[in-house]
């Protein structure tokens, strides 16, 4: 199977120069990216969160530990499943696919932590469905409620357009921890219950293997992950639009287009010199990295206002 990591093989020869320079140029013009007051930084940084969100921040992790003695974890436990360790206290960040929710917030209150939210790219949640699918090319917003919102029926294609093959639909969806499983049910399926068919997993490689595998399938996740695996599976269009960088970007492929996060506790910030570094090194090459990997940079005075935000906090 081809996953994002694959993907990255290539992509990593371009980005992998872009990013060195970068760092390079900023540690000597700086002084600060891999050193503190003059002397090197050294120790460890965990963080953990969406799937959607790894291919940036593990390709990231690659890149800097190659120039760095800082040690950084990232765990994929999906958007929810990160947030759990951030407000237990046992991460330094957590990456999301969707905004934190109020009740996450209120928790992170409560156990006395305070975060910072920076924005680190733009994604198209896709829908995808088997090379074989001819029919289900492009879909409608309604059309998709009526395929994943569970109404006690057995769904075939047919149900959604009589002119479709008579056979039932095999369902592949990210798993409810997931900030993608999140988004698409506030935008697509407004709270209902998802089918009780699908098939749920935190992992998306698991989700690209369903439906590469069934002729009826259909199934959802970050863009990155149709980029890197798009010659075994197909794009389906939304309202006659396809998700690639310009309507993604654009905010013409929605609803389905979306901001990428992490969030970053501040006192780790403040009290680790580790964390502040590995934090501006990502900010710096997020947008870059976005793109190497198939999502899409933020405007530039969003990462400007990221590194403001988080000089604010040392």
């Amino acid at each position: 199977m081809k996953n994002w990591k694959y993907f990255m093989g290539t992509a990593m020869l371009g980005s992998a120069l872009i990013l060195g320079a970068c760092g390079e140029e900023s540690a000597q013009s700086e002084g600060t990216s891999n050193t503190e007051g003059g002397e090197a930084v050294e120790g460890s940084v965990a963080g953990d969160g969406s799937s959607t969100v790894a291919p940036i921040l593990e390709a990231l992790v690659e890149e800097y530990s190659a120039q760095s003695d800082v040690q950084v974890t990232v765990g994929v436990s999906g958007t929810g499943g990160g947030f759990e360790k951030f407000i237990a206290g046992t991460t330094d960040f957590s990456n999301a696919s969707r905004p934190i929710k109020d009740e996450e917030a209120a928790q992170l209150e409560e156990a006395g932590i305070d975060y910072t939210e920076f924005l680190l790219a733009y994604d198209g949640l896709t829908v995808v469905v088997n090379p074989e699918n001819d029919w289900a090319t492009d879909l409608t917003v309604e059309d998709l409620k009526k395929i994943w919102v569970e109404d006690g029926t057995t769904k075939k294609w047919s149900d959604i357009n009589p002119e479709w093959p008579d056979e039932e639909i095999v369902f592949y969806s990210p798993g409810t921890d997931s900030g993608t499983f999140d988004y698409f049910n506030e935008v697509i399926l407004e709270e209902a219950d998802m089918v009780s068919a699908a098939t749920l997993s935190e992992d998306d490689n698991v989700l690209v293997q369903g439906v590469q595998g069934d002729k009826n399938a259909i199934g959802f996740f970050g863009y990155a992950y149709y980029l890197a695996n798009q010659d075994t599976i197909k794009a389906v269009s939304i309202e006659g639009v396809e998700p690639n960088n310009e309507t993604i970007e654009s905010g013409d492929y929605s609803p389905l287009s979306r901001p990428l996060y992490t969030y970053v506790k501040n006192s780790a910030v403040a009290e680790n010199p580790a964390v502040y570094d590995f934090m501006k090194y990502v900010i710096e090459n997020a947008g870059a990295m976005a793109e190497a990997v198939g999502y899409v940079t933020a405007p530039q005075e969003e990462y400007d206002a990221d590194m403001e935000a988080l000089e604010g906090l040392k």
